[in-house]
């Protein structure tokens, strides 16, 4: 996740045709049609090797830290998941958006399934549909598919294939593209003659946000979930940003400026506010800062690590924060507020340079502050782990919760 060290160009991308003449368990030679304009496209299979290559030497790179999981079993057939959806933010207008499924690669029929949300990515195509450059997606595959579940994972609108802008920390949207990718998976594994009877969530950083999002909706939507976990999740945006702003700590990340820049022209484009940008980010960064969110080639050196600096002074008074237009959306972006029904648990790392203790356990406080106390949701900590580091140390405790669900 390291925002400041990377340089990133902008692809040229075109969706992928639906090809209506295949058979609907064709394994190569393009996108195979099932019904509702969704589309699949085989990937290729990662064998128990490489499956557990990626849990014993590709994970502890990654996250920093050695971590005992439960090794792969059987290999994982993955596909690219091409389907429709809309924009709740510009009116419910059509778009079509990519996502991964992983299939167990196993003789049986009925598997049950993790809809995993990703966290924040800097690269268009470090996305669960493209597999290779996401470690995070790896690791997920490796440990779930790897053991006989279905894992699926949404791009996200503006990454993977989509051509539109990206919508970081944009709720509805976030909610949209991974409750289509559930729907779209459904009809694909269908077309497989394979079924899905549990459904688990999960998701890490920016995607523990985006998880709770989800079950947000699929509650209100009626769609059973057996349990959702989650690792150093900001499930409010504003509580996040204003501790960045007004009440930083000294480990704070500085790649932290990242998450002001990317949400800050998600929001300009997806809520239409012209200039909510430049309204947020000094004058002398703002050029550097819109090309670093469209994946255009920039100078890393040319944005400050000093929040203070990329940030105009007015927005570290709290009170003109929250009054201007990119706070009033941020108080509105959050993901715990309602009586949750499902089971959750949000892990949080008491050393984690990105999410504070308080905010990893904000869900369990919100829902156990009614009355006698809603326990469904329940915060547990790693230990003194940093951001990756809870991320990598959570996830065989997830495979042990919902294993026994």
């Amino acid at each position: 996740m390291a925002f400041l060290s990377r340089l990133v160009t902008r692809a040229s991308l075109s969706l992928l045709l639906i090809a209506s003449a295949l058979p609907a368990r064709a394994q190569q030679g393009g996108a195979v049609a099932v019904a509702g304009g969704v589309s699949y496209e085989y990937l290729e299979t990662w064998d128990v090797a490489r499956l557990n290559k990626v849990l014993t030497t590709d994970t502890p790179e990654f996250a920093g830290i050695p971590v005992a999981y439960t090794p792969a079993r059987n290999g994982a057939r993955l596909y690219r998941v091409t389907y429709p959806s809309v924009i709740p933010e510009r009116g419910n207008r059509p778009t079509v958006t990519t996502g991964l499924l992983a299939v167990p690669d196993l003789p049986g029929t009925s598997f049950p399934m993790v809809s995993y949300q990703h966290g924040t990515v800097y690269g268009k195509q470090e996305v669960p549909s493209f597999i290779a450059q996401s470690s995070e997606t790896a690791l997920m595959v490796a440990q779930f598919a790897g053991q006989g579940y279905i894992v699926v994972g949404a791009d996200y609108f503006g990454l993977g294939l989509s051509t539109e802008p990206e919508g970081y920390m944009v709720k509805a949207s976030q909610q949209q593209a991974t409750a289509d990718l559930l729907a779209a998976s459904r009809g694909v594994l269908q077309a497989m003659k394979l079924a899905s009877p549990k459904l688990f969530l999960a998701g890490w950083s920016q995607g523990g946000f985006v998880t709770m999002a989800l079950l947000e909706k699929l509650e209100a939507d009626g769609i059973a979930v057996d349990a959702a976990a989650t690792a150093s999740a900001p499930v409010d945006v504003y509580v996040a940003l204003s501790g960045f702003l007004d009440f930083p700590r000294p480990l704070d990340a500085t790649w932290v400026m990242s998450l002001f820049i990317l949400s800050a022209f998600s929001y300009e484009n997806y809520y239409g506010i012209p200039g909510l940008a430049r309204a947020l980010i000094a004058d002398e960064y703002y050029e550097v800062t819109r090309k670093a969110y469209m994946r255009e080639k920039f100078n890393v050196a040319d944005i400050p690590t000093d929040i203070t600096k990329l940030i105009r002074p007015a927005y570290f008074d709290p009170q003109y924060f929250a009054n201007s237009a990119y706070g009033r959306i941020a108080l509105a972006t959050n993901a715990y507020r309602w009586v949750i029904k499902t089971p959750v648990r949000n892990y949080f790392g008491e050393t984690d340079e990105v999410i504070s203790t308080g905010l990893g356990q904000l869900a369990q406080t919100y829902q156990r502050a009614m009355g006698a106390g809603n326990m469904q949701v329940e915060a547990i900590s790693t230990g003194k782990t940093t951001h990756r580091g809870t991320f990598a140390t959570a996830v065989p405790q997830w495979k042990a919760w919902f294993d026994g669900k």
